[in-house]
Formats: structure tokens, sequence, C-alpha cells
């Protein structure tokens, strides 16, 4: 048994829209669960009305979306002790904006009942308002560069790819997006689960990383297509998003670098987002300049917090060159090789 899992925050709509499709794509293979981070809008009282076969589980407050996830697997594992909730073979994280297809979940649980060392996978991610093209969101499935920059098969930075097939094959990747993460509860609650520190924005990276280096296999499964909206939280352009982007994503490379590697990626950082912060003032952008040197001084002042992290991760690295980070750098290949497809890196 599968527990899909959706947390939703004031996501009444998307439950309306979305909800009835998981329902009927996942019978006899998943139990739908949806985990209300505390909603202040009819979520919960539409759910009980409206779904009452999915299973509620009301959080006491807004969590975020890492420790929303933490929160409620952790619920889920304490039912399943006590008898009250399956015992399940897979975790299944899905946005509550993705509209999911028939037969979606058989590609994925085959592929990981015949490999016991995947530990998570991700389907094909397309883009919901723009049928053929992939979603920004994790597209093929994702990878990094030499400085933490996230790309995916399909998708280098803003420009995503129409699907054409090119990405047909299951490949391993270093991250599956959290948009529609399956993971086996062993992985999940052995090795971290998601650092509810970050909130929001590349919890999944951090994860999906920590078991790559500890020898655990991540890939995506494109024979299953799902189709996500996205941007249902925050836009693209968001101040907030901008800043928790930086400050996680610096984060995360504290975390898991390798020591011969930090210096150097992180003085390359330095000018590199120093570089991002001057592009928004030209473009009169103040708030988002502002957002990445917020990030900046934030990570610096908390860093402290992740040493214990960062001792444990490097201490149990198996694999010390992941071949999923990619020795190139992604700022030079696309603004001044013009290289924009991933086949192009």
């Amino acid at each position: 048994m599968i527990a899909i899992v959706i947390l939703n925050w004031n996501g009444q709509q998307m439950l309306r829209q979305f909800l009835p499709g998981v329902i009927e794509h996942s019978k006899g293979e998943g139990e739908v669960i949806v985990a209300d981070n505390g909603s202040d809008d009819d979520s919960v009282e539409t759910l009980r009305k409206e779904f009452p076969s999915v299973r509620l589980l009301c959080l006491d407050k807004n969590y975020g979306f890492a420790e929303g996830y933490n929160v409620a697997f952790d619920t889920l594992r304490q039912l399943s002790e006590k008898g009250e909730a399956p015992c399940y073979d897979y975790y299944l994280l899905l946005n509550s904006d993705v509209e999911v297809t028939p037969g979606w979940l058989t590609p994925l649980r085959r592929y990981m009942d015949a490999h016991s060392d995947c530990a998570a996978c991700q389907p094909k991610i397309r883009a919901f308002y723009a049928r053929r093209r992939f979603e920004y969101a994790g597209a093929a499935g994702g990878f990094m560069d030499r400085d933490g920059y996230p790309f995916c098969r399909g998708r280098v930075f803003a420009v995503a790819e129409d699907d054409h097939g090119q990405y047909d094959e299951v490949a391993d990747i270093l991250w599956a997006t959290g948009a529609a993460l399956m993971v086996r509860p062993a992985d999940w609650h052995g090795h971290g689960a998601l650092d509810g520190r970050f909130f929001a924005h590349n919890e999944e990276i951090d994860f999906c990383w920590r078991l790559r280096a500890r020898g655990r296999r991540v890939v995506c499964v494109p024979q299953s297509t799902v189709y996500h909206m996205g941007g249902g939280t925050l836009p693209q352009d968001n101040p907030r998003k901008t800043y928790l982007n930086f400050r996680n994503n610096l984060t995360m490379l504290y975390k898991n670098l390798p020591d011969r590697r930090l210096r150097s990626v992180m003085f390359r950082r330095t000018l590199l987002d120093g570089v991002a912060a001057l592009q928004f003032l030209a473009k009169g952008d103040v708030a988002n300049m502002r957002a990445i040197l917020q990030a900046r001084r934030d990570f610096k002042a908390w860093k402290g917090d992740f040493e214990a992290d960062r001792k444990e991760n490097l201490a149990k690295t198996i694999v010390q060159d992941i071949p999923e980070i990619r020795p190139i750098s992604l700022i030079l290949c696309y603004y001044l090789k013009g290289r924009r497809h991933f086949s192009e890196l």
C-alpha cells in the first residue's frame, strides 16, 4: 500500500479541482491522505463533507512544507504501529495542485519493487497549462551543477523544453521533485527526512543529496506522467521565494559539500549571488535584491546550527563523487554559451 499524502494549507479550491482525480486513479494501489497544515479556510470542512473516503490528518499549525510532511509521516507511522493505519510500503508526497493520470502509480511501484537499491523516484512532470511542456519543478528528474544550481532533464533555469519523448528512459538523478516524490519509509525515517528548518524550497534536494551520498539511488520513471500547475503558493518572482531559495541553497551546500570543495564553491557563490543581486537592482527590483542580501546574512547567522548535520553527513558519505552533480558551471553554459537544453550541457 502506498500512502499518498497531500499537504494542504488553505487550498480548498485546489482540493476540489485535483483531489477527485487522485482518488479515482489511485484505487487499489494507494490510500489518499490529506494532512491539513493549520488551514483557516474551509478546507477541513470540505474534506469531511465532500471527500469522506480520504484519511484526514489535522496538524495543529502551519509547519511549512518540509516539517509539515515530517509531522504527517511521523503521525502515520504511529498510527501504523497502533494498528490504526496500514503498514505502508511507500510514502508519496504529492502537491495539492497536481493532476495525476490513469495508472500513474503502477510504473513507480514496479520500479521500486524491482530495485531495492533505489530509495526514491518521481514521475515525469509536465506543465498543467502547457500540456506538452516540461514543468519547472522537476521535469524529468533533477541534477545540480558544481556551484549548487539545480536543473532538470527538460528544464534549465527558466527554459522548459517541450516533451518529445527525448527523456523517456528511466534515469538516475540527484533529486526528485517534492511535487511528486515516492520514497521508501525506511529511507525517509532512516536518513533524516526533510529538514524542517528550511520551511520550503530546496528541502527535497537536500534530502535526496543525503540519500545519494549514502549510496542510495534516486530515479525518474517517465512511464508515469503527472501535470503540475505550479506557483500555487508563491510566484517565481516573489521576494519571499527568492529569500528561501538563496538561504536554503547555501545551507544545503554547507551541509553536504565535501571539505575539499566547500571553500571554493562558497567563494564562487559569494560572487555569483552578488551578481544576481545587482541584476535585480538594475531592473529596479529592490525587493528581490534585498531578499538575496538578507538570505546571505541569515545563512551566516544560522550556519553554526548545521555543523552537527554536516559532520554526520560527511561521516556517513559512501559516494564521494556523485555523477548527478555535474562538474560544469550552469551560469557559463546558459548565459555565455547559450546552452538552454539539458542535452547541450
